[in-house]
């Protein structure tokens, strides 16, 4: 296939996948709502949607790299958001002194950087363990 096309199939696969994964996260977080908190301003917020687009998108360049269809591709893009989804769980598990949701939800910076940070941490393991 054309480099161009499947480069243009790959971008419309990785906006899907995002999408997806954003809607997913939406509604993993039911003290707010993500986009409206970006649009009051709230950095916390943003900071963690960010990570977690570049942990999805860091996932799916790990799997374009290592698939030989787009279908794989997906499957591991999937697979991918659904392991950021339980990492995010499992940060607002390890964090018993305070919810990881308020505090992002109330503009705490500091907690959305190290949100951030999970995402993307973690999307590198994910990602190069993807064979």
């Amino acid at each position: 296939m054309n480099g161009f096309i499947l480069t243009f199939i790959y971008f419309v696969v990785a906006i899907g996948v995002v999408l997806l994964g954003l809607v997913i996260f939406e509604l993993l977080t039911r003290k707010y709502k993500d986009w409206e908190e970006i649009a009051n301003g709230n950095h916390a917020v943003a900071l963690s949607i960010a990570g977690k687009i570049i942990g999805i998108c860091i996932i799916l360049s790990f799997a374009i790299y290592h698939s030989s269809t787009i279908w794989e591709t997906l499957l591991w893009g999937g697979y991918g958001v659904i392991l950021q989804m339980v990492a995010y769980l499992l940060f607002e598990g390890f964090t018993r002194k305070f919810s990881v949701e308020e505090q992002v939800k109330g503009n705490n910076v500091a907690v959305g950087i190290i949100s951030m940070a999970v995402s993307i941490g973690l999307a590198f393991v994910i990602g190069a363990s993807i064979t």
